[in-house]
């Protein structure tokens, strides 16, 4: 009986300190910031070649064969950073906000986990370039307006005009106008973003998010896109966009709600 007992504390202390293993990993973490945003995504097929110029060693795209994200090896992110706020919950920064676009692509890392890689972006703050992924460049244009229009019957119609130029010649620019349609939240997310120029370092970001895809050529929703222009040239963003590129999904991001923070 004293055996019994003997084994079951230690089985039980062995598992305690499973336990507070687990809890020393994540409380490795430290917090760096909190987000709540609102984002518009264009899913892109760019050329192979040009992107594979941007990925660090020990990198490999991780590029989806099927699904929504089908054949797209790039994603143009505009996100309306709302409000950022440190860990203590106040506002980071003058404004606690701020608008930009990023470039991202979907990888594997050297452990074969999947992830994101940061390879670019316009900032309207120049105090976020180069950023913490050392990518972003500071853009002198920087304007951006989104609308919402209803007439009390048939659908609401939602609008998204974004314009981002750097004096070195990079330009993205979008122009949307679409009918608003059923939104679905997707599960929380856990994702590990890396730098393309750093590639040793990277933020977790804890997201989640309410969706509504537009347009896609792989699942074919119905098409809600109204207007579309898009327009990405120049500088160090002229070989990704030589005009081979191919549009594949239109993404709405109504909110995400992020928390982000370092190993």
């Amino acid at each position: 009986m004293i055996r019994a007992t003997s084994a079951a504390a230690i089985r039980l202390l062995l598992a305690l300190a499973g336990i507070a293993g687990l809890s020393s990993a994540v409380d490795a973490q430290t917090p760096v910031e909190q987000s709540a945003e609102a984002r518009f995504q264009l899913d892109v097929h760019v050329p192979d070649a040009a992107l594979a110029a941007m990925i660090p060693a020990g990198f490999t795209l991780n590029v989806a064969t099927q699904g929504a994200a089908k054949d797209a090896n790039l994603r143009v992110v505009f996100i309306d950073r709302v409000t950022i706020n440190a860990p203590d919950g106040k506002p980071i920064g003058k404004t606690g906000s701020n608008r930009l676009v990023y470039m991202i692509a979907p990888v594997k890392d050297s452990t074969g986990t999947n992830a994101q890689l940061v390879i670019g972006g316009l900032t309207e703050d120049p105090t976020d370039a180069p950023g913490p992924f050392g990518v972003y460049l500071a853009a002198t244009t920087h304007t951006m307006q989104r609308a919402t229009s209803s007439s009390g019957t048939g659908p609401i119609l939602d609008s998204q005009d974004w314009v981002f130029a750097a004096p070195t010649g990079e330009r993205l620019e979008l122009h949307i106008k679409y009918e608003r349609g059923i939104a679905n939240r997707a599960a929380p997310t856990e994702t590990k973003f890396y730098s393309a120029k750093n590639p040793a370092f990277y933020q977790i970001s804890k997201d989640e998010r309410v969706l509504d895809i537009l347009k896609n050529v792989t699942t074919t929703p119905p098409d809600r896109v109204k207007e579309f222009s898009f327009k990405a040239s120049g500088g160090s963003y002229a070989k990704l966009f030589d005009g081979t590129q191919k549009l594949l999904s239109w993404d709405n991001i109504l909110w995400i709600n992020r928390a982000v923070s370092v190993p």
